[in-house]
């Protein structure tokens, strides 16, 4: 899939295009509901719509969820898009399958950027700030049995992310997927700014699957 990103916007890198193989894996189609969270170009929206679901992504940048207007209509598909954090703009809705890439390299600052180009990948000094919400929030939005699909570099924590989710109530909690590999250009900036140990040359990078328990 060819997509256009505007300016601001964040490409997909390798990462995205693993979690996009994942939602093909899924066998998700018509009749269900998909949501991707963090969805910068729109990649893994369109993914979950091209396998027939009525998907939702959102974003907290404007140029991103037109980014993902503009790849929508390219591909002759239809995407609901939604501007806010994490499940606020779908309070109360619940789907068959979340998905997400979400900030989670570790940053000098405690917070999450409100402007800028970074808020694609900026996620606080552990990286976990964005995905430690995902992971709280996701039984609330998933109907049962619905699955949901994670992916982050092994540096800010895999047995963290697979604990909380078991937290959090889901079940069949598991890596999906791993790849080795040097790190990126991202993880690099924040080593030189002394974020990530200099030692470190290489990470996982991880995808990660849960289920909502299946309705008694």
């Amino acid at each position: 899939m060819k997509l256009l990103t505007l300016p601001g916007v964040f490409a997909p890198i390798s990462d995205s295009w693993m979690l996009a193989d994942a939602i093909r894996e899924e066998g998700i189609g018509p009749g269900s509901r998909a949501l991707d969270i963090c969805t910068g170009s729109g990649l893994l929206a369109l993914t979950a719509a091209e396998c027939g679901a009525t998907t939702t992504a959102i974003d907290v940048s404007r140029r991103a969820l037109l980014t993902v207007r503009l790849n929508a209509m390219r591909h002759g598909l239809r995407v609901r898009t939604l501007r806010g954090r994490t499940f606020a703009p779908v309070a109360g809705e619940r789907f068959d399958l979340i998905v997400s890439n979400p900030p989670y390299v570790p940053s000098p600052r405690p917070d999450v950027p409100r402007y800028g180009a970074s808020r694609a990948w900026e996620a606080g000094h552990d990286g976990r700030i964005v995905l430690d919400a995902l992971c709280d929030k996701a039984p609330d939005h998933l109907l049962p049995g619905g699955a949901l699909l994670l992916v982050h570099s092994s540096l800010i924590g895999t047995d963290a992310t697979l604990e909380r989710l078991r937290r959090a109530g889901l079940v069949d909690v598991e890596v999906r997927a791993c790849v080795r590999g040097p790190l990126g250009p991202l993880m690099r900036a924040q080593q030189a700014a002394g974020t990530i140990p200099a030692d470190i040359d290489e990470e996982d990078v991880v995808i990660i699957r849960a289920s909502a328990p299946p309705s008694r």
